[in-house]
């Protein structure tokens, strides 16, 4: 046997646990068991340190991949101090450092990884993993664009690998009560949606600043438009924020989407619409429709709008209104949000640990609770509004061909941006046709 049952010498010492590799149990690809699964991070920044706290004790973290080597050192110090406290070890020195992610994907001994780089790098590291045979837990929202999404969930099923979105609002008790509330008629009919999250993108016009000497911009743009540095988009190590690279169109899809990919995929949970989305949708107008307004075929209306309490959904039904944050599960009438789902009534995918699901599901071989194809359908809603908010005008959606009806300059802003060398998917690469920069139309 060639894999090694432990990985560096403080994990030898350690002698901490024991892995039977997967190819004596199960042929390429199998996860046991009593495997445990061993993680590399793409991505090692503000939201990549949290998921290491989230995943370090559920698996191993044995690699890690950072466009700015100064990130990319802290998350190691970060993961062998955990190790090494978690074995009572003065230090641990398992893990391995790559300039380049591609290097990282080429390691054998690594089962998954973890894809917490911005939003336009979400589809060309997920892809190139998948490709790779490795399972995907990837942040949200999961594609940039319609037509990268898609191409995730493509790469995803033809690879045979798993992948949970970064959703995790799926896996706590508050979220899925309520949508088991709205799901079970509890609201009643449901006639409109009201989702409270922020502005959509807009165009980076930061003015350029040097380049830090730990950070390779060319690689941290990637796939993207390349743009002047600005630390805007990427701050120092010493500033514990999250970078407001997500505000900017080239790379994210502004707080709309950020949270939108929370809230709006309640509201999709909440609305049995997880393999669908809305049919018609509609600019404000300070008329007929005050907020974004979005209608599904079965004439439910969901509108983008800030009803006074923070980031959130209310449901409105004909028995009442549900109003579900990460602050608040509450209704009107009362009684409603305190209602005990019953035995007869049908339950909602139960998770009460994202991450640990995600691993689970690895083993099992069953769907994680944010998959490829959920994950998908809830960036899409988010990259329609970005574009209805763009364009400003109405448009006419086909949930099930994901086309905009005989919109061409709408249709042109679904694809997916990639710049050479970098390319989307390989293996579908040559059927894509020509490529826009989002936001302008053809």
């Amino acid at each position: 046997m060639k894999r090694s049952t432990f990985i560096g010498t403080g994990l030898k010492a350690a002698a901490a646990f024991t892995i039977i590799p997967r190819f004596v149990l199960g042929g390429k690809g199998y996860l046991a068991p009593s495997d445990r699964v061993n993680l590399g991070f793409i991505g090692t920044g503000k939201q990549g340190r949290g998921l290491c706290d989230s995943f370090a004790s559920k698996a191993q973290i044995v690699a890690g991949s950072d466009a700015d080597s100064r990130k990319l050192a802290l998350f190691q110090s970060i993961t062998e101090k955990h190790y090494a406290d978690a074995r009572g070890l003065p230090a641990y020195k398992g893990f391995r450092s790559y300039p380049d992610f591609r290097e990282m994907l080429e390691q054998t001994d690594i089962d998954a990884v973890v894809v917490a780089m911005p939003d336009h790098w979400h589809a060309v590291a997920s892809i190139m993993a998948a490709n790779a045979k490795k399972h995907v837990y990837c942040e949200k929202p999961l594609g940039h664009s319609v037509e990268e999404g898609r191409a995730m969930v493509t790469a995803v099923h033809r690879n045979k690998v798993t992948l949970q979105t970064g959703s995790m609002q799926r896996s706590w008790i508050n979220f899925r009560h309520a949508c088991e509330l709205v799901r079970n008629g509890y609201v009643g009919d449901i006639k409109e949606v009201w989702v409270n999250v922020g502005l959509p993108a807009i165009p980076d016009a930061l003015p350029s600043q040097p380049i830090p000497s730990d950070l390779n911009w060319e690689a941290w743009v990637g796939p993207g438009p390349l743009r002047p540095f600005n630390e805007e988009l990427a701050p120092p190590v010493e500033q514990d924020i999250f970078p407001h690279w997500r505000n900017y169109r080239e790379y994210g899809g502004g707080i709309l989407s950020d949270w939108g990919a929370h809230m709006f995929d309640i509201a999709q949970w909440g609305l049995g619409m997880d393999h669908s989305g809305p049919a018609h949708l509609f600019p404000p107008d300070a008329k007929d429709h005050p907020e974004l307004t979005m209608v599904y075929e079965n004439g439910v209306v969901m509108k983008h709008k800030d009803f006074g309490r923070g980031f959130g959904v209310r449901f409105i039904g004909t028995k009442g209104t549900l109003d579900i944050s990460r602050d608040y599960l509450d209704s009107n009438p009362v009684g409603i949000a305190t209602t005990l789902i019953q035995p007869t009534d049908v339950p909602l995918y139960h998770s009460d640990d994202h991450y640990q699901n995600f691993l689970d599901c690895l083993k099992t071989g069953k769907q994680p609770i944010c998959d490829a194809e959920t994950g998908h359908r809830t960036s899409s809603v988010c990259s329609i509004a970005n574009i209805t908010y763009w364009l400003n005008r109405p448009l006419q959606w086909d949930p099930r061909r994901e086309l905009f009806h005989k919109d061409e300059g709408a249709n042109s802003m679904i694809k997916a941006f990639i710049r050479e060398p970098w390319v989307l998917d390989a293996a579908v690469d040559k059927e894509r046709g020509t490529s826009v920069e989002p936001g302008i139309a053809s």
